[in-house]
């Protein structure tokens, strides 16, 4: 199966590095344009936007801070000003402030689910509107529009110390299913991606050496997954290929939703 994305507009959120970062670079790969959002790491983004550009593509890097109702207005904005138009939003910028629950702050509640959650209905009201006006482009996309949440497998799984970012992707999971419950009619698809132990610069503590291997016992799969396992099925739910896929999330997890730390317990 051969993807092309040619013609079509993708704005990618969290960019700058790890899954947003192969996210983007995929899309690009398959032919769309892509705007890099970042929100302080300007240079891997426009780093990234110089290399497509450089292998005939399309690109730009814009920053915003996606918990912000001005700064996403003026990302959409700036997107529609560079390409005229926006075919797929993935609203992946995300981040985490762990604490125990007794001991976390209300301002890394709050900004954990201003990024995580907040910004993500933020950027998907923004690209709605867009669709809306844009209808289905005859040619270039059998949707008006695609919008990826990127989750988490914590949307399912409990995860002690970490109780704003496991919130903050239970919401997204609703988040999704009921923009796709809503929106589904106009001929926009939305669907989620949960990934699960995804090996990446910023968790590289938590996936090498010995901490890696402990880290296999949740996987059963036996390995840590890749940034392009991800950005592949970006791609995917991006094109025709996926066209009758709404409302869906897809674990990318090596089966760690599966909870196998209950294999023989039964």
């Amino acid at each position: 199966m051969q993807i092309s994305l040619a013609r079509q507009v993708a704005l990618i959120t969290g960019a700058s590095s790890g899954i947003g970062h192969a996210a983007a670079k995929a899309l690009a790969a398959a032919g769309a344009a892509v705007v890099i959002n970042y929100n302080r790491q300007a240079e891997p983004a426009e780093a990234l936007a110089r290399q497509i550009i450089a292998d005939g593509g399309q690109a730009i890097a814009i920053g915003a801070d996606v918990s912000k109702e001005d700064e996403v207005e003026r990302l959409f904005a700036q997107t529609l000003e560079a390409f005229g138009s926006l075919d797929i939003l993935v609203a992946n910028s995300g981040l985490q402030k762990d604490a125990a629950a007794v001991d976390m702050t209300l301002d890394d509640w709050n900004a954990v689910i201003g990024v995580n959650l907040t910004g993500q209905f933020l950027c998907a009201r923004a690209a709605l509107r867009i669709f809306n006006r844009q209808g289905v482009r005859e040619g270039v996309s059998r949707a008006a529009g695609k919008i990826i949440h990127m989750s988490s497998v914590h949307q399912r799984i409990p995860w002690a110390g970490h109780v704003n970012y496991a919130a903050s992707k239970g919401g997204v999971d609703q988040l999704m299913q009921t923009l796709a419950q809503e929106v589904s009619h106009q001929r926009i698809r939305i669907n989620g991606i949960a990934p699960g132990a995804i090996r990446t610069a910023i968790n590289e503590e938590a996936t090498e050496g010995a901490a890696g291997e402990k880290l296999l016992e949740l996987i059963p799969y036996g390995r840590i997954g890749d940034v392009d396992d991800v950005a592949n099925a970006v791609v995917f739910l991006a094109s025709d290929a996926a066209d009758y896929i709404v409302g869906t999330t897809l674990f990318i997890d090596g089966g760690m939703s599966l909870y196998p730390e209950f294999r023989g317990n039964g």
